[in-house]
Parts: structure tokens; C-alpha cells; sequence
């Protein structure tokens, strides 16, 4: 009976998974926006892992792997936290697709050769290595009696590896970094991180009593370096409200989401059809949202994106975010057309401010990652490992927190029984489970009772276990000081945040006010790079894009609605830059580090997209006008530049980047320009955004 779940081959399986899309007329791809979504796959392997390709063969040498350092990126220059870098290569042969400002022979400094000096290698697409895994599913036990997991000898299967799987190839969340990390360039940027610091009593006085020593192009404000950390992109009226509050009032405000009000843009989800559906309801009326085009999973993106750039709550947006990293379930999976809205809601949502052993509870108990990660094919006669090992490496402990195989084969035969009815709802099946006795890590249990609730009452036990493990603690404040601090984050913090992590039984806020109480948080200005979708979101919610559609919008016979397409054209442009919420196929969630997300071709791609949403292109929103962004414009060139980097990015450029902005626009500084820059206010704009300071966070 071995390999007897062996998942059937489908054609999708050999092929690499590749998130760029086709162009339509909404100006970007979504081929199948009208495809039937199927709730009830035809095969019994609903779960697992798309195939991928190596990125390597993609991206060339420019992409960084385990083991090995990361050739210097070729193309634009290199601008980390220190700013711009060495010099763009000549004749690299990289290219700027689509920069629609060719040179001029009669500038002094062309266009786009500006645009390249400014800019920086802030981008990406090839994200952690994501190598195929196949789950093979093997293992038999023989008779009903109860057995011993924890035997020397080997019960269940093959005495090479009981349940006949290998183990993951897959990197963790903080393994994935570290990798990125040991690179030539990882190098350069810890030689430039903050070092040890303290704890003081509130935030506001840890930034009062923090001197910022970094090299960095960003002002050394806290206000600034607090917008930019806790939110998407400061705006000015972030900035505005934070002034008013103050740090520590701004901060306990954010840290109470539900008492935050919506925004406009939060009230208009409502016209996404899918996202108010229970699993009962997107099942039973399949038919009628597949005639409306209506995809939930997408729909559900649409929505987190909607929600990154114009909630008010927005602390809690990123935490969001944040776990959909590390508690990671992809969006596009067989199944996640039902599940995956409910698992957003239902544990990221419903925890993300609370206590992460209650998240990773709820998440065990999910049909979204029961059928993501095959749970509900394991049985006690034919165990599946996939589950239990991310468990273990993913979400709990760490490929380093000392468990062995052992503890995966014996964590695997403790949680069968975890199912899913014909209603689609979670259902523990003890006919299934089986029953013996267990010890993972430092937990062990008798796990002998045929009791069902006694026996699913029993994996509660253990999740909650590894959920406040020492090395879950160590592995989930190196990766919050790694979201929020810098790429390689002061061991003095981490070690701090975990104690507070173990002492608050695992809740999340204890562990997020001390990071903001510390000196090494407030030391951090400039040490961390937008990836492309914190890029591109920051874009809009500088420019003060409004959800409302222009007036000059057609929208014809389409079946959704301006802001429903026009959020779905923000989406498949994230998928195009490789990078969206919930994307990643394989379950190690996106890199949190600068290294990992260098490549020209995305960062031309998101200064062409700046291009498009300062000139108001896509009429699906409302824009302001570029030349009303400042509401009085001064008269000359250099001032007005001031203004302008004042109002996008929070701070004047420095004199060598201001000077290449006017290269940019062909004049002087002294020049006297109009409100328009003399016809070149796009194009200046565009400029500005693809400078560090837009770049940073």
C-alpha cells in the first residue's frame, strides 16, 4: 500500500509557475477573469506546491541562493540604506523598457539617464528559492491497538523514513532571509546596521533618546521613520495625526484597530461580490458568481490591497501582512477559491493583533491549510508529513529549533483525524486519528483516549506547545525586528522581544510595544527597502489617489464596478512585479530582505507604473493633478523641486539628486518654471518617486 496517495500527474505540475500576466483593457492581464472557479477538484489532491522553476534561470546571475554569495546586480545603480551607490555598468544591456522620456540631445543631462542615477535596485521578483515538492504519502499500520510513536522501533512504514516522504526543501521565513543575508551584498548592508541599544518607558521617549549613527539619505525624523515603518507609506495626513497625537497616543490607537473607523474605500469592498460570502455561499452559488466573472481568491487580494492603501488601521494592515508571510497560505491554490477568504478572516484577521498560539490553533483547525497542506488526506494507516514538518520549520520553532525527524513522523501520526466534512467544514474523525503515545520536542502525551474531543483536545495541547516553544519565540521576534528594525536586526532586541513574547503567554502586542520602546527601532531610519508591493502602494497613498471614479471613466458593459476593476488592475500589476499578498506558491511566504528583491527590469516597471498613476492614466480612480500636488508652487525650478520632494517623499533631495531632477525637466535652478514645471511636472514627479527616499522605509 505504499505511495498509495500519490497525487494523480497533471499537466500543471511540470510546468514553472510564472506570476507575470497578459495586457488587456483594463491596461494590464487578467486572462481568465472570467473563468469558472471549480469548488470540488475532480482529483483527490486538492493541496500541495506548483511546480517552479529555478529562479536562477530567469533572472541570471543577479538572484541570490543558499550557500552561495549574490553576483553585484547588474544595470541601475545599487541604492540600499546608504543610498546611491557605484555607477550604472556601461554597456550593461540591461535596458529601460517603456521610459517614454528618451534623451534629448539638447539636455545636459538625459532623461533617462537620470532616471537610472536616481533610481535603485529595490525590486524583484525571484523572492526565496521555491524548489517543487511533491508529497508522497506512505505508512501502514497494522490492527486498531493503541501504538508508540516514541519506540525504538520503527511502526509505520519503511525503517529508512517511516512515512516514506523526504524532508523539506523548502526555506523558512527567517532562513530564507539569512541566505539573502550571507551574500556579498548582505555583507555591505550589516557592516551599516544599528547596533545594541535599550528599553525605555514609551516610544516617544526611545526616540527622544535615540541618536541615529547609520549612514542614510533619509531625514533622521521619528515621525517620519514611525509612518514609514507602521504603515504602508506615510501621507500627510499620517504625518499630521501623529504630530497631533503624539507617538505614544498614535500608537495605542493603531494598536486598537476596531476602534478605528473605516474608510470610504473599506465601505466600498462591499462591491466586490465573493468578500461577504460564507464558504456555505460560495459553494451553493458557484454558478451565478461564475457568470458575474467573480473570482474569490482574486477578489480577496483585491481587497488586502485595497485595504494596504487606504485604510486608516494601518499598524494593523501590516501585521496583516506580516503573517500572511509567515503563517503562509497561498491564495492561488486548488481549494483557496472557497477557504482562502475564510482563513483571512477567520485567523490572520481575527488574530493578527492578538495571540499567535490562538492563530496557529485556529489555522490547524482550518480547511484552508488542512487541504493547502494535505492534512486531510492523512490518516493513520497512510500518514502525510506536510503539515506537521511546516509546523515545525514554518510556523513554530525553525528549521534550527532543535526538533528532528523523529519529532516530524511523530507530530504527523498525532494530528490525524483533522478533516473536512461534505459541508466544507472543519471535522475531526477519530476513526482516522491514531491513537498511541507521542513525544515532540519537550512535549509528550498518552494521546490514548477515543474520546474525539479528548483526541483533537490532545493537538491542541501540542500546537500550543510549539506555539510558545523558546525557538518560536526567538523565530517570531527576529522576524517582526527583521519587518520592522532592519535586515539584520540587533541580537540584543531579539533576544528581548522573545522573553517578552514567552512572558506574555505569546500575545502579539506586549512584543510589538517593546520593539517600538527600543532604542535599536528608532535607530533603524533608512535600513529597510520597499519591496515592489510596498513600493507601489506607498505610490498611491503618497499621491492621495482617491477610490472614486474619475469622471472621465467609461465603463462600458463591464460586470464589476470602477473600483472593483480598478483595484484588479493594481493586483495583476503586483503579479507582473512578482509580488502580491498571499502570492507566494510555496508555503515559506516572501523574503523580508533587500537583497532578495533586486532586479532593473521590476524597478523600471514600478517607475513606469509611478508614471502612469501621476499622470491619472487609469480612470477607474480619482488623481490629483500633478501640478495641483503642491498647493501653492513656487516660481523658480529648484524651489519648486523642494516643494514637491517635501510633499512626496517628506524631505528635500540632496543638491546631486535635485540637480539630476532638473535634468530631468532641462532647466536650471533658477529657472522660472509654472505650476506644470513648464509642461515637465510628470515627469519630475515620476522622478522624484524613483529617487532612495520613495525607495526606503
Amino acid at each position: 500500500m505504499a505511495d498509495q496517495n500519490v497525487p494523480p500527474r497533471r499537466p500543471r505540475d511540470d510546468r514553472g509557475w510564472d506570476g507575470r500576466q497578459h495586457h488587456n483593457s483594463d491596461g494590464y492581464g487578467d486572462p481568465n477573469a472570467s473563468a469558472p472557479y471549480g469548488y470540488d477538484s475532480p482529483h483527490p489532491y486538492q493541496g500541495g506546491y506548483p511546480a517552479q522553476a529555478d529562479p536562477r534561470e530567469q533572472y541570471g546571475e543577479g538572484y541570490a541562493y543558499a550557500g552561495q554569495p549574490a553576483p553585484a546586480p547588474r544595470g541601475p545603480q545599487w541604492v540600499g540604506p546608504e543610498g546611491l551607490g557605484r555607477p550604472v555598468p556601461a554597456g550593461s544591456g540591461t535596458g529601460l523598457p517603456t521610459l517614454d522620456d528618451d534623451d534629448d540631445s539638447g539636455r545636459k543631462v538625459g532623461r533617462r539617464k537620470a532616471m537610472v542615477a536616481l533610481g535603485g535596485t529595490a525590486a524583484v521578483v525571484a523572492g526565496g528559492a521555491a524548489l517543487a515538492m511533491t508529497p508522497q504519502l506512505r505508512g501502514i499500520f497494522g490492527g486498531e491497538a493503541a501504538g508508540d510513536a516514541t519506540a525504538s522501533t520503527v511502526t509505520d512504514g519503511t525503517a529508512a523514513r517511516p512515512s516514506g516522504q523526504q524532508p523539506s526543501t523548502v526555506r523558512t521565513y527567517t532562513e530564507q532571509n539569512e541566505s539573502y543575508m550571507g551574500s556579498r551584498a548582505g555583507e555591505a548592508l550589516k557592516k551599516n546596521a544599528p547596533a545594541g541599544g535599550r528599553t525605555l518607558s514609551g516610544p516617544a521617549a526611545a526616540a527622544a533618546a535615540t541618536e541615529v549613527t547609520v549612514k542614510t539619505v533619509l531625514a533622521k525624523d521619528p515621525i517620519l521613520h514611525l509612518a514609514r515603518r507602521a504603515t504602508f507609506g506615510p501621507t500627510p495626513e499620517v504625518v499630521a495625526d501623529i504630530k497631533k497625537q503624539g507617538i505614544d497616543a498614535w500608537i495605542r490607537t493603531q494598536m486598537e484597530p476596531d476602534k478605528i473607523a473605516p474608510s470610504k474605500a473599506e465601505l466600498k469592498l462591499a462591491e466586490l461580490p465573493t468578500q461577504k460570502l460564507s464558504v456555505q455561499q460560495l459553494r451553493t452559488q458557484r454558478d451565478q458568481l461564475n457568470e458575474q466573472g467573480a473570482q474569490p481568491e482574486r477578489e480577496m487580494v483585491d481587497a488586502t490591497i485595497a485595504r494596504q492603501i487606504w485604510s486608516k488601521r494601518q499598524l494593523f494592515e501590516v501585521m496583516v501582512d506580516f503573517w500572511n508571510d509567515f503563517l503562509h497560505v497561498a491564495a492561488d491554490f486548488d481549494g483557496g477559491e472557497v477557504y482562502r477568504n475564510s482563513f483571512d478572516q477567520d485567523v490572520v484577521r481575527k488574530h493578527a493583533l492578538g495571540s499567535y498560539p490562538e492563530m496557529l490553533i485556529a489555522a490547524n483547525k482550518h480547511p484552508a491549510l488542512l487541504i493547502y497542506l494535505n492534512q486531510k488526506d492523512s490518516r493513520k494507516d497512510a500518514i502525510n508529513e506536510n503539515l506537521a514538518r511546516e509546523n515545525l520549520e514554518l510556523y513554530s520553532v525553525g528549521v534550527d529549533g532543535g526538533y528532528k525527524e523523529p519529532d516530524v513522523r511523530q507530530a504527523a501520526m498525532l494530528q490525524t483525524g483533522r478533516g473536512i466534512d461534505k459541508d466544507g467544514k472543519y471535522v475531526f474523525k477519530p476513526e482516522q486519528h491514531y491513537v498511541g503515545k507521542v513525544k515532540i520536542l519537550g512535549f509528550s502525551h498518552a494521546n490514548n483516549s477515543s474520546d474525539p474531543k479528548k483526541a483533537d483536545a490532545a493537538i491542541d495541547a501540542y500546537i500550543t506547545y510549539i506555539a510558545l516553544h523558546p525557538s518560536t519565540a526567538k523565530y517570531v521576534a527576529q522576524s517582526l525586528a527583521t519587518r520592522f528594525v532592519s535586515d539584520t536586526p540587533p541580537k540584543s532586541l531579539v533576544d528581548r522581544l522573545a522573553k517578552i513574547y514567552i512572558t506574555n503567554n505569546g500575545l502579539i502586542k506586549p512584543v510589538l510595544m517593546a520593539m517600538f520602546c527600543s532604542t535599536e527601532f528608532w535607530a533603524g531610519v533608512g535600513q529597510k527597502v520597499r519591496r515592489p508591493m510596498e513600493y507601489l502602494v506607498a505610490t498611491y497613498r503618497t499621491l492621495g489617489v482617491s477610490p472614486e471614479a474619475s469622471p472621465k471613466h467609461n465603463n462600458g458593459d463591464s460586470k464589476r464596478t470602477p473600483y472593483a476593476r480598478g483595484l484588479r488592475q493594481i493586483h495583476d500589476k503586483l503579479r507582473e512585479l512578482g509580488h502580491y499578498p498571499m502570492g507566494q506558491p510555496t508555503p515559506d511566504g516572501y523574503p523580508d530582505v533587500y537583497v532578495a528583491w533586486t532586479s532593473a527590469g521590476t524597478m523600471v516597471n514600478g517607475w513606469n507604473e509611478a508614471g502612469e498613476i501621476v499622470a491619472g492614466y487609469r480612470t477607474t480612480f480619482t488623481y490629483t493633478a500633478p501640478e495641483k500636488l503642491v498647493a501653492k508652487p513656487p516660481a523658480t525650478a529648484g524651489a519648486y523641486v523642494d516643494a514637491l520632494s517635501a510633499r512626496l517623499v517628506g524631505q528635500k533631495l540632496s543638491t546631486r539628486e535635485k540637480n539630476l531632477i532638473l535634468g530631468v525637466a532641462g532647466v536650471a535652478a533658477t529657472a522660472k518654471v509654472d505650476a506644470t514645471f513648464n509642461g515637465a511636472i510628470t515627469a519630475v514627479a515620476r522622478a522624484i518617486l524613483a529617487s532612495p527616499q520613495h525607495h526606503l522605509r
